[in-house]
């Protein structure tokens, strides 16, 4: 029998006070070259109650994109060479985000400001469930690795219409960590 999430009454309160906002934006994910970018994820995440509902990742700018999936390669022992990357533009088209875009807006919510880089996703998982569970589809979130915001979207709240890919280009690794001297 699956057990029901049960939401801190603080943050559907202070999420239900927020205005949402629609969004016509370009957006920016980077995905292992054959995979779908428009494919969201359930799997470990900051903004993902694993396993209750899939996001789909993006940034708001490309270098912010390039930075969030370059900081967890550069976690690897040794650097995946042999990984090839593409990174897509995507236009995004939303009726109901909200936007929590600096850590001020987080720190309320029960986020840690202090650790927001760490790997301690229990706050913004919380924030993300509440979020989703208001019917909410998606939230422009600080980036953890990069000066700038990410977009997270809920897959099942934005409908196919909202998202285009226009184009993709080849992510040349090498290259990136040369000019963000990453090894």
């Amino acid at each position: 029998m699956a057990t029901q999430r049960i939401h801190d009454r603080a943050i559907l309160d202070a999420l239900e006070a927020l205005t949402p906002e629609p969004l016509a934006t370009t957006t920016w994910r980077i995905v292992r070259k054959g995979r779908d970018p428009l494919r969201g994820s359930a799997a470990f995440g900051r903004w993902t109650p694993i396993g209750e509902f899939e996001v789909l990742y993006t940034s708001l700018a490309r270098d912010g994109a390039l930075a969030e999936v370059g900081y967890r390669l550069g976690l690897e022992p040794v650097w995946p060479t042999r990984i090839q990357h593409r990174l897509h533009e995507i236009a995004v088209r939303t009726a109901r985000t909200l936007r929590l875009a600096d850590l001020a807006a987080l720190a309320p919510l029960g986020v840690d400001v202090n650790r927001y880089e760490s790997f301690d996703y229990s706050a913004t998982r919380a924030i993300a469930a509440a979020a989703h569970f208001l019917e909410f589809d998606g939230l422009i979130v600080p980036s953890a690795r990069y000066q700038g915001s990410n977009l997270v979207l809920f897959t099942d709240r934005v409908p196919a219409a909202g998202l285009k890919v226009l184009r993709g280009e080849d992510v040349n690794w090498k290259e990136w960590r040369k000019v963000n001297r990453q090894g």
